[in-house]
Formats: structure tokens, C-alpha cells, sequence
């Protein structure tokens, strides 16, 4: 087998940046998975492998394929590997405009299959700007700060901060979205896109679905997340282009233009009352 690498290549750092990395340590209550200094090398970097796979297929990440399938062939045996080969081979692949094509059309114009993992448990309502806040807070206190250029529930910056931080305190925020990750994943295999590797070899990392989840994913499928026409507020989304930037894709719900209202008809002056009207 070939050495694994160290790390991923510098793009990685290019894309979600940390101010501070600390050790991984246990979340209260939950003890971390004992793994080897291998298993947790190994588990580091098929997160941020999968961190960097989901995001937008721009010029850098096409010109990294090569390294990147590299880089997932040198991963030690798993299921997790098996998924991301798929994927990176689908990805080398493919034409620059077809994958851009294929990824604005999978996750910025369909819900199901969005990337903001607080839509599914809140949806539009005031508890999504309350449940954004917590995890930002969730990120400084654990030493790590984004670049901001991203909500903090968008799932590569979800991703490379579990890679950071830890199994413990680091996928924590994975744990708790562990639902929404499966409804992501039924409806990019639904879809048929390949992104279904990728979130395949996240779902071997986590906790098996209990019962409890498979009914909730049902019930989000037939009725969707939580619905308030109240948007983002509680996160201050009132800044020039929101969070998000200008010309980027606000997440699912944030603004719904409204239908146009029916044109307003006059009825036509007769002669009657014009003369009535100057009396």
C-alpha cells in the first residue's frame, strides 16, 4: 500500500482557512472512538477529503484531480475509500463546464439536496438564525475561526471543522444533523449524482441510523423541514448581499420572490357619468 499522505495538498488551505488548530478532545458525556494514531490520520483525511469534494468544482479544484485521486487511492482499505475512488474517478473524468453545470444544478437549485444542514432541522423559522449562531459560537470556542465566506452550517466548513478539532467535539455538529445527511443522500442517490459517494464515506464515519431516523428522514421526504416566513434575521443577514456574498447562492427558503399581483382595470367613463361628474 501506498504511504498515506501527511495531508492534503495546500488548496485545502486555500478554501477554509483556521486561525488555530487544537487536539482533538472527547465532547462531555460521549467519549471519543478509540482509534490508532493510523485510524485517526486516516479518518482526518477522508473528512477533509470530503470537505473538499463538496464544494464548488471551480478551475483550482479541476486542476487538483489528479493529486486528489491520488491522494484517495493511498487511503487504507474501507468503505469510506471505496465511495471517494468512485467519485474521484467520475471527477477526472468529467468536462471543467459539465461538473460546474452538474453541481449548481444538484445542490443550489434543489432543497433536498442542499448543503445547509440547519435547513432540515429547522427550515425557515426563527430557530435556524438561533441554531446558526450556536454553531459559530460552537467554532471560537474551540479556537477555530472561518473566513467567513460561508454560513457556519454549510457542510465542508461542518467538515474541516470536525477534521480539526476531533472525533469528539469536532463532529458533534455531524451527530446532530445526522438526518439531514441522510435525506441529503437518498435524494442524491434519488438523483442519481455521483456526490452520493462522497456522502456515503461520511455516513460510514458516523453512528449507525437508529429507527428514530429512519422515521424522521421518512417524514421529511413527505412533508419537508419546519416552514416560517420569517428568514434569517436572528444572524443578521441584512448586510449589502446577506452572508453569502454578491452573485453567490443564499440557501434554500432565505427569499421567495412573490407571485405578481393582477393587473388593476379601469372600467370605462360612459357618457352618463361624465355628465354627472360635471354637475
Amino acid at each position: 500500500m501506498n504511504p498515506l499522505p501527511a495531508s492534503i495538498p495546500a488548496i485545502v488551505r486555500t478554501r477554509v482557512r483556521a486561525a488555530v488548530r487544537r487536539p482533538a478532545r472527547p465532547t462531555p458525556g460521549r467519549p471519543a472512538p478509540r482509534l490508532t494514531a493510523e485510524e485517526a490520520e486516516a479518518r482526518t483525511l477522508v473528512l477533509r477529503l470530503c470537505s473538499l469534494l463538496l464544494q464548488y468544482p471551480d478551475p483550482e479544484l479541476a486542476t487538483a484531480r489528479p493529486v486528489l485521486a491520488s491522494t484517495v487511492a493511498a487511503l487504507p482499505p474501507s468503505t469510506a475509500a471505496g465511495h471517494l475512488a468512485e467519485f474521484t474517478a467520475w471527477l477526472a473524468a468529467g468536462e471543467p463546464d459539465a461538473l460546474e453545470r452538474h453541481y449548481v444544478e444538484t445542490f443550489d437549485l434543489r432543497r433536498r439536496s442542499s448543503l445547509y444542514l440547519t435547513y432540515y432541522l429547522h427550515g425557515d423559522t426563527r430557530r435556524r438564525g438561533t441554531a446558526l449562531l450556536t454553531l459559530n459560537q460552537r467554532y471560537r470556542a474551540s479556537g477555530w475561526d472561518t473566513d467567513g465566506s460561508e454560513l457556519p452550517d454549510h457542510l465542508p466548513v461542518v467538515l474541516e471543522f470536525a477534521a480539526l478539532v476531533g472525533p469528539g467535539a469536532g463532529e458533534a455538529p455531524l451527530r446532530q444533523h445526522r438526518r439531514g445527511l441522510e435525506l441529503i443522500h437518498r435524494a442524491l442517490t434519488d438523483a442519481g449524482s455521483p456526490y452520493r459517494h462522497v456522502l456515503g464515506a461520511l455516513l460510514t464515519l458516523l453512528p449507525p441510523a437508529t429507527e428514530a431516523d429512519r422515521a424522521e428522514v421518512a417524514r421529511l421526504v413527505a412533508e419537508g423541514p419546519p416552514d416560517e416566513e420569517v428568514g434569517l434575521d436572528p444572524y443578521g443577514t441584512h448586510a449589502p448581499y446577506g452572508p453569502y456574498g454578491e452573485g453567490e447562492f443564499a440557501p434554500p427558503g432565505t427569499f421567495e420572490p412573490p407571485s405578481p399581483a393582477a393587473p388593476t382595470r379601469v372600467p370605462p367613463l360612459t357618457p352618463t357619468s361624465c355628465t354627472e361628474g360635471r354637475r
